[in-house]
């Protein structure tokens, strides 16, 4: 059996529909396009049920979103109020944060690891927490850069 891309299956289930109605027999058409007859024939059976329609691509269906994109939206307002917000301490959203206010909106859960492919959807991206304290003071910091840590360094040796 050939393999195709999934893309490719409508021409082939096309040209299986315009062959059988040449006369062709279903081992004869699976041979020449390197398929099952077991596909020739679920093939035929579709068009022969209805019609053109059935030879058409369709993308696969997934299973059903659990929140709705209006949902998504204001569960991205809610996370914009950050963590502490939601009784959470620090400023820090990880997926079990995200997934617990997305149980207390709205009433249902999401494995741990799809969290980041829903963020994704709304343009949310992993970050690495800064280590330096939120409240720290730039002037401050620089004098003791500058100042005191050569002082500490001198009085070391």
């Amino acid at each position: 059996m050939t393999s195709y891309k999934q893309t490719e299956y409508e021409v082939l289930r096309r040209r299986c529909a315009v062959l059988h109605q040449q006369g062709w027999k279903q081992v004869a058409i699976a041979q020449a396009l390197g398929l099952t007859q077991g596909w020739v024939s679920r093939t035929l059976t579709k068009y022969r049920q209805h019609g053109q329609d059935a030879l058409a691509w369709r993308k696969p269906a997934g299973a059903a979103a659990k929140i709705t994109d209006n949902q998504l939206t204001q569960l991205v307002e809610e996370l914009n109020k950050g963590a502490e917000y939601h009784g959470f301490p620090g400023h820090v959203w990880t997926r079990p944060r995200v997934n617990e206010v997305i149980k207390r909106l709205f009433g249902v859960s999401y494995d741990p690891s799809q969290i980041g492919r829903l963020l994704k959807k709304v343009a949310w991206t992993r970050q690495k927490p800064q280590p330096k304290a939120r409240q720290q003071d730039p002037e401050r910091v620089k004098h003791w850069r500058e100042v005191r840590l050569p002082d500490l360094k001198k009085s070391s040796d």
